[in-house]
């Protein structure tokens, strides 16, 4: 394993308070950092994820954010739901923000599912919000986690196994891509399991792919508050012509940003990167008047 660096170790030494938000009869899994009183950051993860994908570089934006990181319903310590769809998690994004008790609206980013997900909470209370910020989400084709869920190779099946090192061994990143921070694949992984009574398990809930990859394309374009996009730019769920399409429902006014050498799990190949670029979107944020179309 790659040794790791000191802006990991101080990013996990400054361990989050855990809680938990009840939505819809779900108890929703909450971490949060920073001061309160700041304003709010929301980071939303991926699919079959788990809220301690930002954990590492939530602590990073605590200087001027109070930043708080979710399990979507169906996922991590999130409870489960007969059925999930982008309106009831984009309802879960909004009721931990207010949980939070964030002083004014929060910018809410979220990561591939979680970028579907922000989508549809900016189309829905783009009004409450300061901004929304897609990563790596495509709209035009389907992605890696639709992909998984309809075939059922992976998602639909997930392995049980006798030892928690077994479980870790059969971790892997959908889509694949290299991995060479293996220091946060491990860190990653460690958080996606759990035991159960009949071994060690995924945290997440087989069931919820179940028709919830739907297109969003009328949601982007109805979005009016601030919104970017920010991808790898090694990605191959949205490579430069999905991000074209995108920036064309934008309207082509929100930025779209392309992280050098990154795939599309960009926080694990190319995190730093990947907190520069938000963190200089953020500021910008803070510093201008935004367009907003008609």
């Amino acid at each position: 394993m790659s040794e790791e660096p000191s802006w990991f170790t101080t990013a996990i030494d400054d361990p989050p308070s855990e809680g938990h938000v009840d939505v819809a009869g779900a108890s929703i899994h909450t971490l949060s950092w920073g001061r309160s009183g700041n304003p709010g950051l929301v980071f939303v993860h991926g699919g079959a994820a788990h809220a301690h994908w930002w954990s590492f570089v939530a602590p990073l934006f605590t200087e001027h954010w109070h930043v708080v990181a979710f399990d979507l319903s169906g996922h991590g310590d999130s409870g489960r739901r007969d059925h999930y769809g982008h309106e009831m998690w984009a309802r879960e994004v909004m009721e931990v923000a207010d949980a939070a008790g964030f002083p004014g609206p929060p910018v809410v980013v979220g990561h591939s599912l979680g970028g579907m997900v922000t989508i549809q909470t900016a189309a829905t209370y783009g009004d409450q919000l300061e901004g929304a910020v897609i990563v790596d989400a495509p709209v035009s084709r389907p992605s890696p986690e639709a992909e998984e869920g309809r075939t059922g190779r992976a998602f639909r099946r997930p392995g049980v196994y006798g030892t928690e090192q077994e479980a870790l061994a059969h971790f892997r990143l959908i889509p694949p891509q290299p991995a060479s921070n293996d220091f946060l694949i491990d860190w990653i992984a460690r958080h996606s399991i759990h035991e159960t009574d009949a071994g060690w398990t995924w945290k997440f809930d087989p069931e919820l792919f179940r028709g919830t990859m739907v297109p969003l394309r009328e949601q982007l374009a109805s979005i009016r508050c601030r919104v970017a996009l920010i991808t790898g730019e090694l990605s191959v769920v949205v490579p430069p012509d999905t991000a074209e399409y995108m920036y064309e429902l934008m309207g082509r006014v929100a930025p779209v940003v392309a992280i050098p050498e990154a795939h599309h799990h960009l926080m694990l190949d190319q995190p730093l990167a990947f907190v520069a670029a938000l963190r200089t979107l953020l500021a910008d944020w803070e510093h201008s008047v935004g367009f907003r179309r008609p």
